[in-house]
């Protein structure tokens, strides 16, 4: 009688934790297939044939192609693509650095704020830098015509990420077409960005960049963690560089890669619903839902 009723009183408990294992399996196994792979229609350059140092040129280093910047107390680096694009894939594999990274961020963006200082747009992939007992965050961001001038309207989405990426490179992405911007982790789209007025989509041509630097102030938990050299130097490697788009006085009959599989511009279904999953199970933040924000400035939402 005992044995009955103890395995009468287990089968539900074993149930129970059978179910949970699916679903903790089905979501640590990552995101359904989108489908459709943009990177593989875009060829891969090396650093030399896209891009140029642009700061901290003793805290970078190229090699057969890839390149690896890094942090330290005296300084950070940056990078610049060879020319500006009016639309676009843009992408890097990327692998970031373990342990306490706290205040250290890792980009890869476009922008033109050297050419509209104050008054620039943006379109932004950053790793925010973390302590060794919480995963990275990576935060997409778009800026239309703002800059330090105290009028910065970010529209920030941030994810964690369904792999750890400090363990091997992932391919990020973002592709800016005249109608949308689709972010990308590993060809799977965490985020669409469509333009519905002139005011809230950027227009202008801009350059690709990346970099790593200290922003402490910020970066992690509101700049609660601070970065600390005691760990340097802090690196970010770079690899399988992605640049295929319109360049800014490129013909006028030029289009940037296409988004999906029939070509038409617009995600297709199956890409969506990977993307809903993301959303679903992996976005930490969302503007348009912070109680916090003016959304008079954020019309988009």
């Amino acid at each position: 009688m005992p044995s009955h009723f103890c395995l009468s009183f287990m089968a539900p408990i074993f149930s129970l934790f059978l179910a949970f294992l699916m679903i903790f399996s089905s979501n640590a196994q990552g995101p359904p297939s989108p489908g459709y792979s943009p990177s593989s229609r875009v060829s891969s350059v090396n650093f030399d044939q896209g891009f140029r140092n642009l700061w901290g040129p003793q805290h970078q280093r190229v090699d057969q192609g890839s390149l690896t910047i890094w942090l330290d107390k005296s300084s950070g680096s940056g990078f610049k693509s060879l020319r500006p694009y009016q639309s676009g894939y843009f992408g890097a594999a990327m692998k970031l650095q373990p342990g306490y990274t706290a205040g250290v961020i890792t980009s890869l963006y476009l922008s033109n704020n050297e050419d509209h200082p104050g008054n620039h747009d943006e379109i932004d992939i950053e790793f925010l830098g973390t302590t060794p007992d919480k995963p990275y965050t990576l935060q997409t961001n778009v800026y239309i015509r703002g800059s330090g001038d105290g009028n910065i309207i970010g529209r920030e989405m941030k994810f964690h990420l369904w792999f750890d990426p400090t363990q091997d490179y992932h391919n990020y992405a973002i592709l800016w077409t005249p109608s949308e911007i689709i972010f990308f982790v590993d060809d799977v789209p965490i985020r669409r960005y469509t333009r519905k007025s002139d005011a809230t989509f950027p227009t202008r041509p801009m350059w690709v960049y990346g970099s790593i630097w200290d922003a402490s102030s910020w970066a992690t938990e509101n700049g609660r963690y601070k970065a600390d050299y005691n760990y340097q130097p802090f690196t970010g490697k770079y690899t399988n560089f992605k640049v295929s788009g319109c360049t800014a006085n490129g013909p006028a009959s030029c289009r940037p890669p296409s988004t999906s599989p029939s070509g038409s511009g617009s995600l297709s279904q199956q890409q969506v619903s990977a993307m809903n999953w993301v959303q679903r199970n992996y976005l930490v933040y969302d503007y348009c839902h912070d109680p916090k924000r003016d959304h008079t400035q954020i019309p988009e939402c």
